[in-house]
């Protein structure tokens, strides 16, 4: 089996050459993460890191809310040390016979390639992703997965980095991808002025499993009613016997029908449910971390904390500080009024 060229470094002197691909159905705002963040890249010397341009297959593109024109072709493609794909909608728009045999050929010469949100489908479609660990929006990864058996979607991370693929959630992921990169070409540094230029972390905490939405139940007469009186029940233990008692079924059988309808065990389902009824009542309620345990029936505290921190990849505390209401949890200095004194940048 051939072995997988090696992306191409950045030249100490020169910058590295940066193509973002805009394909139609263009989602605007991923295109300018990549502008932004490879933009604002510069060495100490006042060098910019990066050469960035914008190529496509169509002279003009429709957003949906204005227009873009596109100065090169897809020629600027074999220019290009890094390719950026960002997304589309649909997913899948825009990936014609000639653009894939343009990433193709990207790809077989070394050139590192990189998708934010919906733009991992395109690389999917020209096959640069078989065999290998990609993510994307949550509400596209099932499709991903469908779509391309072959390629190990992981719905849950911000971003995942192959080497010379890489690939990253939605929207402000992005970002997260683009710092990495940057970070990964000139260091730390570098990395940490562009975040604090564009106000970010330079590194956000967990992964895209804490903005998941919860599922709707399934439309099925013989799971519906059992896991509609289950969510009822949430505070209290509930054994697998117990629900199979209430579906009037055996353990085996309903197992298998909690397989075959969403893929996991009752067990499983159940331990979900209560993660997302403790995140409603973090985003909704200022009820105490004890209180919620009380209302999610996970036991303890400690068995609480851990289990959460499984599943959406941060803490409880923080999950509130990102997504409940203010006034219950912002600290003084996370804004101040316009006759305060100015915020400054994060250090």
């Amino acid at each position: 089996m051939p072995s997988t060229p090696k992306a191409v470094a950045p030249s100490p002197l020169k910058p590295h050459r940066v193509v973002v691909l805009a394909l139609p159905g263009l989602i605007a705002f991923d295109l300018t993460i990549a502008l932004e963040v490879f933009g604002r890249a510069m060495r100490d010397v006042g060098m910019p890191c990066y050469q960035v341009s914008v190529c496509g297959e169509m002279d003009e593109l429709d957003t949906g809310l204005f227009g873009i024109r596109v100065k090169h072709g897809l020629e600027a493609l074999s220019e290009a040390q890094t390719i950026i794909v960002p997304g589309t909608e649909p997913a899948t728009a825009g990936v014609t016979p000639v653009v894939m045999q343009a990433l193709r050929k990207a790809h077989r010469h070394g050139v590192r390639l990189a998708s934010i949100c919906s733009g991992a489908f395109a690389l999917a479609e020209a096959g640069l992703l078989d065999g290998l660990r990609v993510t994307t929006h949550w509400k596209e990864a099932d499709s991903l997965a469908r779509l391309y058996p072959q390629v190990e979607v992981n719905a849950k991370v911000l971003f995942i980095d192959e080497g010379q693929v890489l690939t990253s959630a939605g929207a402000a992921a992005g970002l997260d991808l683009c710092l990495h990169m940057v970070r990964r070409d000139f260091g730390a540094a570098v990395a940490a002025q562009v975040a604090r230029l564009s106000v970010i972390p330079l590194q956000r905490e967990g992964g895209q499993a804490q903005f998941i939405q919860p599922q709707d139940l399934p439309h099925n007469k013989y799971l519906e009613p059992l896991m509609t009186w289950a969510l009822g029940q949430l505070h209290r233990p509930l054994s697998l016997d117990a629900l199979a008692k209430k579906a009037c079924s055996s353990q085996r059988t309903l197992n298998r029908r909690f397989q075959e309808q969403l893929g996991m065990s009752p067990a499983q389902w159940l331990s979900q449910a209560r993660i997302q009824r403790a995140q409603t009542l973090l985003e909704t309620t200022p009820l105490t971390i004890e209180d919620i345990v009380s209302k999610v029936g996970l036991g303890s505290a400690a068995n609480f904390r851990a289990q959460f921190h499984r599943v959406t990849g941060v803490s409880p505390s923080n999950y509130r500080r990102n997504f409940g209401p203010q006034g219950w949890h912002a600290p003084a200095t996370a804004f101040q009024l316009p006759s305060e004194r100015p915020v400054q940048a994060p250090r």
